[in-house]
Order: C-alpha cells, then sequence, then structure tokens
C-alpha cells in the first residue's frame, strides 16, 4: 500500500527534472538560434517531459528518462568519443539521476508498476544507465592528447658548449648566458631519486602587503656561485645563503619606493633573478684585468672582484659586492645606475626590469618591463649596455630608431613607446652577438599607429653586435602583432645535428604555440618555417597582417569548436557553448573586435617566460606547454564605462588612453568560474631536437587547488614558471597550480616523484653541489597574485639522504 510519504523522492526529482529541462530548453533556443548544436534543446524537452511525469507518478517517467540519456551518451561519444573530463560534463549529473531512479525509493511510488509495461520501462532505463556507465570505464584507458613514447639514447657524440663554469654551479638565471637550463649533475638521478627528502626552508620575510598590487610574484631562480646561494625577492630584497644550510650569511635592502606612496597602481612587482660576474674569469695570463678597463672600474674592480647587479622595482640598477652585500660605491653614481634617464615620464610602477641583466666580458645589458594596454604614450622599450666595471653607458639601441647606437646625450629622450625586452636576453660571447626577444609596441590590440620600427622588430629575436649594439640579424614571430604574442622566453643556445651538419642554434619558444629553430649566425631557418594564411578584418581603421609564421616544430593544439567547450555541469557547457558562438572566433589570430573575440593560444601563450629546458648532450628539449583560452573585446572610447577597472595585464578594462578603443580581457571561463575550454590546459612534453619530433606529451599537474574539494585529479593544469634538465636524465618542474615541485625521467616524461609545497612554485627550480659534496635541488616557493596560489617567502632545497 502507497503513502503520501513514500512519494516524495519521485516528486523532488519531478521537480528537478521540470526545472533542469527547461533551463536547457531555453538555453538551447538561444544556441539553436546562434547555429549551435540542437541537443540541450531536444535534451531539455526530454528531461522537462520525465520531471512532469514523475510528478504524476507515471511509470513512463523512466522509460522516457532512460531515452534520453541513453541519446546523451550516444551524443556524446558521438561529439568527443572516450574522453573521460569531456563526458564528465555531459553525461555525469544524468547518470547519477539514472542509478537514483533505479533505486527502489523513486521507482515504487510510481503508478502502474506492475506487468510487461513496467518491466519494458525499466529495460529502458537500466540500459541507458549501463551504456553511460560503461562509456565512463571504457574511457579511463584512453588518454587524449597525449603522446607516448622514449627518446631512446641518454647520449650523442655532442658536448655542451655552453660557456664554461664548475658542474656543481649555477651561475646564472638560465645557469649560463646560452640560457639551457642544464646541469651536468648526476649524483641524483632516475632511479634513486624518489629518496630525495627536504634538505631544508627558509622565509625571507618579503610577505604581500595591502600597499602591494595583486600581480604581486615569487618567480626568482637563485643563483649559486661563490660558495653562496643568492636569492631576491618580489621587493627587490638580496639573500645570500649558505647552501647547505640556508642559514643567511647577508642581507640588502634597496629600500625601494613609489612615487605615489604605494605601490597598488604597480601592473605587478617580482624580480625573476640578480646577475654575477667576476674579475677573475676575464684575467689575462699575467693576471691583470682583461678586457682594458678605465681607472673607475680597476677600482671597481679591486674593492667589488665579484659583483651582483640587482634590478629594482622602482627603474635602478644596483651593484652589490657579491662577498658581503655592500653597494659597490665607485660603480655609476654611488653603486646605482637610474634606469629612468631618458626614457621620458610615466606612471608609476610602469617601467621597470622585471628580469635580471645579460652578463658579458665586457658588458651589463638590461631591457625593461613597460605597462601594457595603459595609453599610446608609454617609456622607451630600449635596450642599454653599460660597462661591466665602471656602469658607464657603452650603447642603447632603440626599435624606433635602430641604427643609431651611440650612447644617448644628457638631457635628450629616448623615442616613446618603442618595442620592449621585459624578458631575458641570451649571449654568445664567441660570435659577438646578444639575442633579445622583444615585446611590442603598446598597446598590443590596436595597431593602426605602429612606428616602422615596431612593424619590423617587435614580436621577434633581435640579434645585436655585443661591440656596437648594431642589428646582426632579426627574425619577426608575429607580424602586426594584435594578440600580445610578444616574445617572453629567454632563447636557448646550443650547437643542434642536422643535415647539413652541427650548427649554431637559437631556439625561441613563443606564445602561440611555435619553437622556432634558427641559426644564430645568421637568423636563418633551420627548421622550416613557414607563412600561413591568417584571419583579416580588424576594427575599422586598424589592419591584419595577410600571413603569419609559424614553424614545423610547434606544440599548437588543434583550433577550438564548439564540441571543445567545456564546464562543471551541462549548464555551464550549455552556456560556454552560447558565449563561444558569441564571440568571433575564424583560428588562431583572430583579429580583435567590438563583438569580442576569442584568442587562442591565449595572452599568457603555450610559452611564457619561463622559457624551455635543454639537453645539449642527449638533443633533447624538455618543456610545459599551455593551453588556456582568452576572451578580448573592443570598446570604442565613447563607450567606455565610467568607473571601469583594470585588475591586471591580462584582465578587466586596458585604458589604451590615446587610442580609440579600450580593450576588455579574460580568460575565456564558465559563470561557476572552470574554463570554459575541455581540459587539459597543461602538459610537459620531450621533444627530440634531432628529429624535430615530439616524443611524448603527458598531462601535468592535478586540480587540488584549483577546485572547492581538495582533490587532486589528474586533469593537467596550466604552469607559469621554466623547467630545468640534468645530466642523469631528469626533468624539474614546479610551476603548476597544484603546487607541487616534480621531477620527471626526460626519456619517457614518466613523473618519478613529487614534494608538496607551501605555497605556490611559480618560478623555475635549480641545481647545484654543496659544501658537502651533495647534489641539492632548489626551488623558490612564494606563489602568483593573479594566478590565485598561495603566496608565501619560502625558499626550500632537497637532497639525497646522507
Amino acid at each position: 500500500m502507497r503513502t503520501e510519504g513514500t512519494r516524495w523522492l519521485p516528486r523532488l526529482l519531478g521537480v528537478l527534472l521540470l526545472l533542469m529541462g527547461m533551463a536547457l530548453v531555453a538555453g538551447g533556443i538561444k544556441l539553436m538560434n546562434l547555429g549551435g548544436s540542437l541537443y540541450y534543446l531536444i535534451a531539455g524537452f526530454g528531461f522537462a517531459v520525465s520531471g512532469i511525469l514523475l510528478l504524476a507518478l507515471r511509470k513512463h517517467a523512466l522509460g522516457l528518462y532512460g531515452l534520453v540519456l541513453l541519446g546523451s551518451t550516444a551524443w556524446a561519444l558521438w561529439e568527443v568519443g572516450l574522453d573521460w573530463w569531456q563526458l564528465v560534463p555531459r553525461l555525469a549529473l544524468w547518470f547519477a539521476l539514472g542509478v537514483i531512479l533505479l533505486l527502489p525509493w523513486a521507482r515504487r511510488p510510481l503508478r502502474g508498476l506492475a506487468g510487461q509495461p513496467a518491466r519494458v520501462n525499466l529495460a529502458i532505463l537500466g540500459v541507458a544507465v549501463v551504456a553511460s556507465g560503461a562509456s565512463a570505464i571504457g574511457s579511463q584507458f584512453t588518454h587524449p592528447g597525449e603522446i607516448k613514447g622514449e627518446l631512446g639514447r641518454d647520449t650523442t657524440t655532442l658536448f655542451n658548449t655552453a660557456p664554461d663554469m664548475p658542474d656543481g654551479d649555477w651561475q646564472a638565471y638560465g645557469r649560463t648566458e646560452f640560457g639551457d637550463r642544464y646541469s651536468p649533475l648526476r649524483q641524483i638521478t632516475p632511479t634513486n631519486i624518489y629518496q630525495l627528502e627536504e634538505a631544508w626552508r627558509v622565509r625571507t620575510g618579503d610577505l604581500p602587503s595591502a600597499d602591494d598590487p595583486v600581480e604581486l610574484t615569487n618567480q626568482n631562480t637563485p643563483l649559486k656561485v661563490n660558495g653562496m646561494l643568492y636569492a631576491c625577492t618580489a621587493h627587490s630584497r638580496v639573500l645570500a645563503l649558505d647552501p647547505d644550510t640556508g642559514a643567511e650569511i647577508w642581507r640588502f635592502d634597496p629600500q625601494i619606493k613609489s612615487p605615489v606612496g604605494s605601490f597598488k597602481g604597480f601592473a605587478h612587482m617580482t624580480c625573476r633573478g640578480v646577475s654575477y660576474y667576476d674579475e677573475n674569469n676575464y684575467l689575462n695570463t699575467d693576471g691583470s684585468p682583461a678586457p682594458k678597463i678605465s681607472e673607475a672600474g680597476q677600482a671597481v674592480a679591486r674593492s667589488c672582484p665579484r659583483r651582483l647587479y640587482l634590478p629594482t622595482a622602482d627603474a635602478r640598477l644596483i651593484v652589490l659586492n657579491a662577498d658581503n652585500g655592500k653597494v659597490c660605491e665607485g660603480f655609476a653614481n654611488q653603486g646605482t645606475i637610474d634606469l629612468t634617464q631618458g626614457i621620458g615620464p610615466f606612471t608609476a610602477g610602469g617601467y621597470y626590469s622585471t628580469s635580471p641583466a645579460a652578463i658579458t666580458r665586457s658588458l651589463v645589458i638590461i631591457g625593461g618591463h613597460v605597462t601594457d594596454n595603459e595609453s599610446t604614450n608609454e617609456p622607451s622599450g630600449v635596450i642599454r649596455a653599460y660597462d661591466v666595471h665602471d656602469g658607464r653607458l657603452v650603447w642603447n639601441w632603440d626599435s624606433n630608431r635602430p641604427d643609431d647606437t651611440k650612447p644617448l646625450a644628457p638631457g635628450q629622450t629616448y623615442s616613446r613607446n618603442s618595442a620592449n625586452m621585459w624578458s631575458l636576453a641570451s649571449v654568445d660571447e664567441k660570435l659577438g652577438m646578444v639575442y633579445l626577444p622583444l615585446g611590442n609596441q603598446t598597446p598590443d590590440q590596436w595597431g593602426a599607429d605602429r612606428t616602422p620600427g615596431a612593424e619590423k622588430f617587435s614580436a621577434g629575436i633581435v640579434a645585436l653586435d655585443l661591440a656596437t649594439g648594431k642589428v646582426r640579424w632579426n627574425y619577426q614571430f608575429t607580424h602586426h602583432d594584435l594578440w600580445d604574442m610578444d616574445v617572453g622566453s629567454q632563447p636557448t643556445l646550443l650547437d643542434l645535428r642536422t643535415a647539413d651538419g652541427i650548427k649554431p642554434a637559437l631556439i625561441a619558444p613563443t606564445k602561440q604555440g611555435s619553437l622556432y629553430v634558427l641559426d644564430r649566425r645568421d637568423g636563418s631557418a633551420i627548421v622550416p618555417i613557414r607563412e600561413v594564411p591568417a584571419p583579416q578584418g580588424a576594427v575599422e581603421g586598424d589592419h591584419t597582417a595577410p600571413t603569419q609564421a609559424r614553424s614545423d616544430l610547434n606544440l599548437l593544439g588543434p583550433d577550438l569548436s564548439e564540441q571543445a567547450m567545456w564546464g562543471a555541469s551541462p549548464f555551464d557547457q550549455m552556456l560556454c557553448r552560447i558565449q563561444f558562438r558569441q564571440l568571433r572566433y575564424e583560428g588562431q589570430y583572430t583579429p580583435p573586435s567590438v563583438q569580442g573575440s576569442l584568442v587562442y593560444p591565449g595572452n599568457v601563450g603555450v610559452f611564457n617566460w619561463g622559457s624551455v629546458s635543454v639537453d645539449p648532450v642527449r638533443q633533447l628539449l624538455f618543456t610545459s606547454p599551455n593551453y588556456m583560452a582568452f576572451v578580448s573585446k573592443m570598446v570604442p572610447r565613447a563607450d567606455v564605462a565610467e568607473g571601469s577597472k583594470r585588475e591586471s595585464e591580462t584582465s578587466g578594462v586596458q585604458p589604451n588612453t590615446g587610442a580609440p578603443y579600450a580593450v576588455t580581457m579574460h580568460p575565456f571561463m564558465s559563470p561557476l568560474g572552470v574554463p570554459c575550454q575541455a581540459p587539459a590546459w597543461g602538459y610537459v612534453a620531450g621533444i627530440d631536437l634531432l628529429s624535430n619530433k615530439v616524443v611524448w606529451k603527458h598531462k601535468n599537474g592535478t586540480s587540488r587547488d584549483s577546485s572547492p574539494i581538495p582533490i587532486g585529479l589528474p586533469i593537467g593544469v596550466p604552469s607559469m614558471g621554466g623547467s630545468i634538465v640534468t645530466a642523469s636524465g631528469l626533468g624539474f618542474l614546479s610551476g603548476t597550480l597544484d603546487q607541487y615541485l616534480r621531477a620527471y625521467d626526460v626519456n619517457t616524461g614518466k613523473e618519478l616523484w613529487k614534494s608538496r609545497l607551501p605555497a605556490g612554485g611559480q618560478a623555475t627550480p635549480m641545481t647545484y653541489t654543496g659544501k658537502d659534496g651533495k647534489q641539492y635541488v632548489l626551488v623558490t616557493a612564494g606563489g602568483h597574485g593573479s594566478l590565485g596560489t598561495t603566496m608565501g617567502d619560502y625558499i626550500i632545497a632537497y637532497k639525497l639522504p646522507n
């Protein structure tokens, strides 16, 4: 006998299905009108009618729901196949409700369940639930987007030709000025890595405050040289630490200041590293300094033979005695170069160097960050070379005056708003060249007023003569860049075996996913680069380039489609599909528009400042590509809402003062705050540089720190930070959003070991040998304000147990 008390469950399910069905119908009509999938409209009607039948306690609800679930499963498999993460928003909710409907408490109160028709309805529902569950089980054995393989060699007949240093040192940001991030150390191996344990951790004391910008970042890679570790913090403080214990030896605080009393207006604050110079590395055979230096430089060489060059967030370059942290007073003006000289006025935080300077025998070469999309009248992006001994300006290169490299006279100003270098240069002193990864002339999405210099040099690599600063060659990777595709990665130099013999190569990883491999002597392509047709139709007054350069060696993903839209549920997935249909998208290089354009790869890029690491002996490249779409929308100046706020350089309203359009930018996200594009969003990959093939590519990172429930699902998350490789066949990476330092077998890409970090590890790790003869692996764990990882002030070192 049925009682009213037993009927609440099917009626509750009926209300839920009716409401969900109505929501799907409403969204489905809008999606259909945009030319999208009819599934949501059809399924919405089916679920709504199932809900009505459940409210009426009718047996046919089970059969109808089963038919809709069966159709949903067939549709999902047709769209995405056995891809677990793509099936989840399409089927998980409907499968769970189907299981509940099979429970006796849900189906017994339904009228007319006796006899054959009841069994038919129940059988339909049962078959549908089994089919949906079976697709979920089957998808556990597939790995869409991944590549399984092995490099298959531990060595070649090639050698590491990067500048020499003791094996146990890490003397530059990329270990050497070649930017290869390769260590010849072999103590920690794929067979003993599981024993790696924390040796020490210290806290720098540099934590965010209420006066700091949102994008306070800790991207520092410390140096190990001169028997010490040298680290810098987001507020430009330098610490010298004991490499075996982490004990502080000395500390220097430049007392950075903002002209407006607060750092809140800064686009971001970071210090990726300091640079090191040792006079003893450049002595003549008789022990005298080489090359010839000025009298002031000789005094600096005697008093500060080992020096650190510190870029600060208030646009200074300060030179410190590496032994004791004291300012080298004889250098430049009381130990300091004022980098604001000659660049003209700018808003607070609008110009400074976030990355360490390049160091040569005679020069310290430095560029600067210029705030993106602030205005059309921003500081110069000039690159300057100073005498490494006395701080005298030797040459300057301004992309708007590329042939005039003689030092700027006092009182003169560099050209405004020229292309800049905010990342790191690489140097080949034997060839006498410095290689600059260039950004754009701001604003990024409006290019009608670009100068000839910007049109020629921006968003590419420029090779300058070390002695004169004159252009030796350049290669532009993005023509008339309207997508913020500045080259953020330090170029990596190595000798590469090719079909035409061994060549001195340069590898330039880029935001757009191409890895451009050039002969660093003349800029000619070693791996073919093709000009591919690009979408046309910029906003009124601007234009687009007809073609764009694409390397045959790339880690581009497939173009986005409606089927690639994702979400946490069928509802926000449907809304993402609607967004996708409302935006302009014609593939990579879709021009910015008033309608709103989808930018994929997005502004953060496939590769950013973390660059790549290369084993020059194995001829292997190890990297961590990202795949995140962004949305940009051009806003006519008259329509810019009063009080519109800029959140960072990659979100909120970008003012573009002086241009006819502002632009709004943000990651392509669902209303529930998850990416609209399907995972994975982050991988690790290994490339055989002899064949230029991707030999393996695996999802990297989990959802542990990116979801409300701290469960580490292996979804593949973005990383912001670089990798390193060792001669023993290990790769290390710490930049993932889930706050781990990980070790990988570079032969296969298999994750071998990981350690939980107390804060975001958005930095490039490094490795060195301590005074105890042990190999250490070290990482800065301080978080990234814009990415939302946990903020902190940690430096952590690991080693094998005694």
